[in-house]
C-alpha cells in the first residue's frame, strides 16, 4: 500500500515539474529585431574590424535587413572575406555583394641574371623540398549564400546609317516664286539681280521635296523698258537663276517672265513666257502672311503691272507677287 502512494507521488512530481519546464519556456522572450542603421554600423565594424581587407573601399548600405556590398577589391578571397565577415553578423536578412574585383596592374618580372652553372658539392646533401606554403584560410571558408549582381547588359546597337537619294526635277517643273522686292520699269536697270522666296514645295513626280517652301532664290532683270523712251510702250522681264538650300547654291535656268505694257490708249498688260495669265500677281495667296495682306490690294487689278498701264505709264512686279517660273532643264539634288 505504502509502495502504491509512492509511485503516486512520483507520477505527481514529475508532471509539475514538465509543466513549470513549458511555463518557463513559454516566458521566454523573443530577441527584437535589429533596426537598419544598427545592423549597418556592426557590418561596417566587423568589416573594418579585419586587416586583411585593410585599404578596400568598400561601402555598406542597409534597408529593411537587406545588406548590400559594393564597391571594388584586389582579389577573389577578399571579395569572399568581406561577404562572410558581414554574415557572421546577426538579425541579417538577405546579403547582396556586389562587390568587384579590380587586378593591380603589374609591372613584368625582370629577367634574372645568369650565373655559370657549377657541379654540386658531393659533400652537401641535396636539401629537403620546401613545404607547400599553407592554404590561405579564405580560400577554405565556404562561400556564402548571397545574391551576385548580374552582368552588365550588352552595348545598345549602333543606329543605321542615313542612306543618301538623288531627286531629280524634271524640265517643266514649275517653281512657284514669291518676290520680296518690287520692280519698275521706270526704274530698274536691265541686269540687276531680285530676290524671292520659294511660295510653296517643288516636288518631283514621285513627291519627293526637292526644295521645301521659303528657301530663297535668286533672279536677274534681263530686259526693262522705260515707257518714255520707247513710245509709251514699257516692259519688265526676268528669270530665276539659282537658288540656296542647304547652304549651297543651285544655279538654275527658267523660261523668262514678261509683263509688258501695249500702246498708248490701250490699259492691257501682257504677260509672255514662263508665266500663266493668272500667275503675274496672286498677291500672296501661297505664301500667306504679309503677301496675303500686300496681293489683296495688288491683285484686284492685276497689280500696277497689269490693267493700271494707261498711256505711257510704266509696268511694274509688286513685292509679295506669286510668279510661276518653269525650268528649261533638269536639277537634281541629293538629300
Amino acid at each position: 500500500m505504502i509502495s502504491h502512494w509512492k509511485n503516486r507521488y512520483i507520477l505527481v512530481a514529475a508532471i509539475g515539474v514538465f509543466t513549470l519546464a513549458l511555463s518557463l519556456a513559454g516566458c521566454k522572450k523573443t530577441a527584437a529585431p535589429v533596426d537598419d542603421a544598427t545592423l549597418n554600423n556592426a557590418v561596417q565594424t566587423k568589416i573594418a574590424g579585419d586587416a586583411a581587407l585593410g585599404g578596400q573601399p568598400i561601402q555598406i548600405s542597409t534597408a529593411n535587413g537587406i545588406v548590400t556590398l559594393s564597391g571594388t577589391v584586389d582579389s577573389d578571397a577578399a571579395r569572399t572575406l568581406a561577404a562572410n565577415d558581414a554574415m557572421q553578423v546577426p538579425g541579417i536578412k538577405v546579403l547582396n555583394n556586389n562587390l568587384t574585383v579590380q587586378q593591380a596592374s603589374t609591372a613584368p618580372m625582370p629577367m634574372p641574371m645568369q650565373t655559370p652553372a657549377t657541379a654540386p658539392s658531393k659533400s652537401k646533401k641535396p636539401s629537403a623540398a620546401a613545404p607547400p606554403p599553407p592554404s590561405s584560410p579564405y580560400t577554405q571558408a565556404p562561400a556564402p549564400i548571397v545574391h551576385n549582381s548580374p552582368a552588365s547588359p550588352p552595348p545598345p546597337p549602333s543606329p543605321a546609317k542615313l542612306v543618301a537619294r538623288t531627286i531629280t526635277l524634271a524640265a517643266g517643273s514649275v517653281l512657284p516664286v514669291r518676290t520680296t522686292e518690287a520692280l519698275d520699269s521706270g526704274t530698274t536697270q536691265p541686269g540687276s539681280a531680285f530676290h524671292g522666296v520659294l511660295a510653296a514645295d517643288v516636288s518631283d513626280e514621285n513627291g519627293n521635296v526637292a526644295f521645301a517652301a521659303g528657301t530663297p532664290i535668286t533672279g536677274q532683270v534681263t530686259d526693262a523698258k522705260d515707257a518714255a523712251h520707247f513710245k509709251g510702250s514699257s516692259a519688265l522681264t526676268i528669270q530665276v537663276t539659282s537658288l540656296s538650300s542647304h547652304g549651297e547654291r543651285v544655279p538654275l535656268s527658267t523660261e523668262p517672265y514678261t509683263v509688258e505694257g501695249k500702246g498708248r490708249g490701250k490699259n492691257t498688260a501682257e504677260k509672255v513666257g514662263g508665266g500663266a495669265a493668272v500667275g503675274a500677281i496672286l498677291g500672296g495667296i501661297f505664301g500667306g502672311g504679309k503677301g496675303a495682306a500686300i496681293g489683296a490690294a495688288a491683285g484686284g487689278g492685276v497689280g500696277a503691272g497689269a490693267n493700271a498701264v494707261t498711256k505711257g505709264q510704266q509696268v511694274s512686279i509688286p513685292s509679295e507677287s506669286i510668279v510661276r517660273f518653269r525650268l528649261t532643264n533638269s536639277v537634281s539634288v541629293t538629300r
